[in-house]
């Protein structure tokens, strides 16, 4: 059934404020591409509303037509939760209570200092024979069970345990009953300043130097950056790791500079960590942005230490009265000559080691694909100013999003010595 290296797996995701789009469906987006990411590939995909009818439909066809499935939803306390329930009349078996895991239960409220509603008891009814799948962080017991020809896989709806009981729990079982080998292990780089097709056409063949195809190259474009994703399968985490090196190394040869982070690491983080580790502190001054670049800083752990002041402005006056600056009749617009004298402003004026001002002046007319800016940026040291300056396209939110990315990443190339203007030489790529 499940042996096939060609697994044919759907995920169904229940509830009928899924269903109506009360709510937005990101669980079904993040199962596809955390299966996706260890090789595995969904077919289908089903959402079904809060009737036992349409459940018991949905779970006879996806028992006919793929492997394995993976239900989202359904496993709580209120009388519309109902995939046990479905579970068991799909499957022909009984349901029946789990002792083991309405202790689990008990302990969960009694470890938090409440008492456990009697609705919950209805957690612990499971459809007989089924396998247990761990919840570690909520009272919404996964299970494995078979219907018809396909192992079905249900899971809560919250996100944060079905991130990990997706994780901890389905992935391997999948992965050990695909026929594939069951180490796996995805490396990720996140580029900024490149577009998809660019990175695409720089890393062409570079999964080759891994030997037996154990590498799968992949991209996922999140703009402002894109997500390079190298999947690897081993015997084991020593056979992985032999695997990727080589394909490893040539990502970062070929993409250099615009690599802003790895892995789980964010350009932010980068970035404070560069400041922290030189006792450095830090002072921005933004227009038009909201004061988007100082909110992806402020909430980190440790930018208390670093983070001096977010000043947030809109025309000329406003932004030069902000750090102090006199008026100027000849600054009327938010140029490159203003943003250098505005950096070095707020530097002075905080006492910061580095300042940042990223000053946009805007198209006139509609909000639409070609409506854009020109973003004067510059950062100020005790010695120096760096500075950029680019035109940018796109709608008022693309534009939004894009100079927020710019600005940080200028900072992190600064603080790491970098070009902070550095563009792809096509002539030798």
């Amino acid at each position: 059934m499940l042996g096939s290296p060609a697994m044919r797996i759907e995920i169904l995701c229940t509830g009928d404020e899924v269903l109506t789009g009360a709510i937005v469906n990101t669980n079904f987006s993040y199962i596809s591409q955390k299966l996706g990411d260890v090789g595995l590939e969904v077919k289908w995909g089903t959402t079904v509303g809060d009737d036992r009818e349409s459940l018991l439909q949905a779970f006879r066809l996806a028992a006919e037509r793929v492997d394995a499935v993976i239900v989202n939803g359904g496993l709580g306390p209120t009388v519309d939760d109902l995939s046990q329930e479905i579970a068991a009349q799909a499957a022909g078996v009984e349901l029946v209570f789990n002792e083991e895991w309405f202790a689990r239960m008990a302990e969960f409220f009694r470890r938090r200092s409440r008492v456990m509603p009697p609705s919950n008891r209805k957690q612990a009814m499971l459809p007989a024979r089924a396998e247990l799948l761990d919840n570690p962080i909520g009272t919404a017991c996964g299970f494995a069970v078979d219907i018809g020809k396909a192992r079905f896989f249900f899971t809560p709806g919250v996100p944060r345990e079905l991130h990990r009981m997706l994780e901890e729990q389905v992935i391997p079982r999948l992965l050990a009953t695909s026929g594939r080998p069951t180490a796996s292990f995805l490396k990720r780089f996140h580029s900024y300043g490149l577009g998809e097709s660019r990175v695409d056409s720089l890393l062409a063949g570079v999964e080759t130097l891994a030997p037996d195809g154990s590498v799968k190259l992949g991209f996922r474009a999140h703009y402002p950056q894109i997500e390079t994703k190298l999947t690897v399968r081993g015997t084991d985490m020593e056979d992985i790791r032999r695997k990727l090196a080589p394909v490893e190394q040539e990502v970062r040869k070929r993409l250099g500079n615009f690599i802003v982070a790895e892995d789980d690491r964010k350009l932010e983080g980068v970035v404070l960590e560069e400041l922290a580790r030189r006792q450095g502190s830090l002072a921005i001054v933004e227009t038009f942005t909201g004061g988007a670049v100082a909110a992806r800083l402020a909430p980190l752990p440790g930018a208390d230490k670093v983070f001096r002041r977010g000043i947030v402005a809109g025309d000329p006056a406003q932004v030069r009265a902000a750090v102090g600056l006199g008026a100027s009749s000849a600054a009327s617009e938010l140029t490159l000559p203003l943003a250098e004298a505005v950096a070095r402003a707020a530097r002075d004026q905080t006492g910061a080691t580095h300042a940042l001002a990223i000053l946009i002046e805007l198209d006139q007319g509609p909000d639409q694909i070609d409506f854009g800016g020109t973003i004067s940026l510059a950062i100020a040291t005790e010695q120096q100013v760096a500075t950029r300056r680019s035109r940018m396209l796109g709608g008022r939110e693309w534009l939004r999003l894009g100079a927020v990315e710019m600005a940080l990443d200028c900072l992190r190339r600064h603080l790491k010595g970098l070009p902070v203007d550095e563009r792809i030489d096509f002539e030798k790529v």
